[in-house]
């Protein structure tokens, strides 16, 4: 049995149509729920999973998932696992697919991982940013580089709904982790274009990890200004 003829042997109709609709613009779900996808992989990964990724197929959205689970727990160098990485980014083509694949790192890929995701933020493609900016929430809002990481993140200037909504997110994870530099940061002369700026502020407020007292204090710093994105009529 082919891995495309056992994914869909385990299609969930009903699931299908839940799942759907959270992914604009994707037509081929089969229907698996993610903690399947990853018993697959991890199975896949014990074996010749380096033989699966050379033919695996893309067409439908969990066979591209599928090959970004089995990268993230494939046991091979760092270098080796970047390398397949970098094949694999192009294939992100929605907020799932980019959101599952990022991973806790284990100590030996971080700092390479780190330079390797560096340059995505500076991208001229949304999921290529997403990528670095949820690895980087997952893995780098921390003392070391909270610094680095917010200047990342306030230099990203692409228009794409999910590139800012994960760039929003990032900012709230580094209020939680660090909060007083993130909140230095967002009061003194923020990079982020405003659309940017408020939806971090909500996000941030919409966590039970941040004190009512801080919430209250950044809903003060709200601006009133709309991006060229929301003057267009950008979907929420």
């Amino acid at each position: 049995m082919t891995v495309r003829e056992q994914l869909l042997e385990m299609a969930e109709p009903r699931y299908r149509e839940f799942i759907s609709p959270l992914m604009p613009g994707e037509k081929h779900v089969i229907g698996i729920r993610i903690p399947q996808l990853r018993r697959i992989a991890r199975e896949i990964a014990r074996g010749e999973w380096r033989a699966y990724l050379d033919t695996a197929e893309g067409f439908y959205f969990e066979e591209r998932l599928l090959q970004g689970l089995v990268i993230a727990c494939a046991k091979c160098t760092p270098e080796e696992k970047l390398r397949h990485v970098a094949r694999f980014v192009p294939k992100i083509d929605n907020w799932a697919v980019c959101d599952c694949f990022c991973w806790r790192l284990k100590a030996a890929e971080r700092e390479p991982m780190w330079r390797f995701i560096r340059p995505y933020f500076r991208s001229g493609a949304e999921y290529d940013i997403r990528f670095a900016v949820v690895m980087a929430l997952g893995n780098f809002a921390d003392a070391e580089h909270i610094g680095q990481l917010l200047g990342l993140l306030g230099a990203v200037r692409h228009e794409g709904y999910y590139a800012r909504m994960g760039v929003a997110w990032a900012v709230s994870v580094c209020f939680v982790k660090c909060p007083e530099i993130t909140r230095r940061w967002l009061e003194r002369d923020c990079p982020l274009d405003d659309w940017t700026f408020n939806r971090s502020l909500r996000k941030i407020a919409e966590s039970y990890r941040v004190s009512d007292a801080d919430k209250k204090a950044l809903r003060r710093l709200k601006r009133a200004g709309k991006s060229r994105a929301e003057r267009g009529g950008m979907a929420k």
